[in-house]
């Protein structure tokens, strides 16, 4: 099968190339998905599970992405739940190859089902991103209607999802981000909009809940607005300042189909808008993984268009 691969960590995402790989076979309790389209997070050559498998063994070289939609072609031995000819969507493993490629092999407890009337290319931009926002709003940052988030990040992949999730769960949305940024963070639903390049973030005042996707500076100047018994969220990593009263909270995406489920809802009534930016097929992958200006939303592979 075709598949984007790495077999350079120095040379990072400039080292991708599309290469011939064996298919992979499902294990017990796997299915084999049949891609349809796939996506890919920019850090991942930065990743130690890009390139060693959880035994701590090089598996380099190493299939990236880790969204995925596609059609259940084969099941492994014991596993339930889903049937052969099934559309699905979620996000793999990740110490084991990715998604862009033509076939994958996922642990079944990581897919939902993906309604017939979502693209697939839709399907594979929601999984990170989507399950990030959720749980980072919901699940660590424990969000209440009239509450007060701070998003940074507003205008990209996650943040948009973060904007449109909080808005709708009944809390006022501060969005951040360069200049450029602001009217797409007001269009997918931010109430106001803090320009990180111009703006002084200390007029912002307190908040309730910090979704970080920044890191460093940013985060630790955001971690002193947090107000008495708020939550400072991040995927980044945490700094040295936290919240005086309140919980800092590093967390990594897991794949949760009934959280997928009420994600892709979602979208199929129109309350939720994903953020793609471009689509490209796979033999155009390289390139439109590798952009040569600063991309605001997700890039998924069509795989069959």
């Amino acid at each position: 099968m075709k598949a984007i691969v790495v077999s350079d960590q120095a040379a990072g995402a400039a080292g991708m190339i599309l290469a011939d790989r064996p298919e992979p076979t499902p294990a017990i309790n796997d299915v084999l998905v049949e891609v349809h389209a796939a996506a890919y997070v920019p850090t991942e050559v930065g990743w130690p599970s890009t390139w060693v498998d959880r035994a701590g063994r090089d598996k380099s070289p190493s299939i990236l992405g880790h969204d995925v939609a596609g059609v259940v072609t084969a099941l492994g031995y014991g596993t339930t739940g889903l049937t052969i000819g099934q559309r699905v969507f979620g996000i793999t493993d990740w110490h084991r190859d990715g998604t862009l490629a033509e076939y994958v092999a996922v642990e079944s407890r990581n897919l939902a089902p993906l309604p017939g009337d979502v693209d697939f290319t839709v399907g594979a931009s929601l999984p990170i991103s989507g399950l990030t926002a959720w749980q980072g709003l919901f699940q660590h940052g424990r969000l209440r209607s009239g509450q007060t988030v701070l998003a940074h990040g507003a205008a990209g992949a996650v943040g948009t999802m973060v904007t449109q999730l909080a808005r709708e769960a009944g809390a006022h949305v501060i969005g951040t981000g360069r200049t450029a940024d602001r009217e797409k963070a007001l269009d997918y639903g931010a109430h106001e909009f803090v320009d990180l390049e111009n703006d002084d973030l200390d007029d912002v005042g307190r908040v309730d809940l910090v979704f970080d996707v920044i890191g460093g500076a940013i985060q630790e100047k955001s971690a002193l607005l947090v107000r008495p018994g708020g939550t400072l969220v991040t995927v980044t990593g945490l700094g040295a300042v936290r919240p005086e009263d309140g919980l800092s909270i590093d967390f990594v995406v897991e794949s949760v189909p009934s959280q997928l489920t009420e994600i892709v809802q979602r979208v199929r009534d129109g309350r939720l808008r994903t953020n793609i930016d471009e689509i490209a097929p796979l033999d155009r992958a390289v390139a439109a993984l590798n952009p040569s200006q600063r991309r605001k939303g997700k890039t998924v592979i069509s795989v069959r268009p």
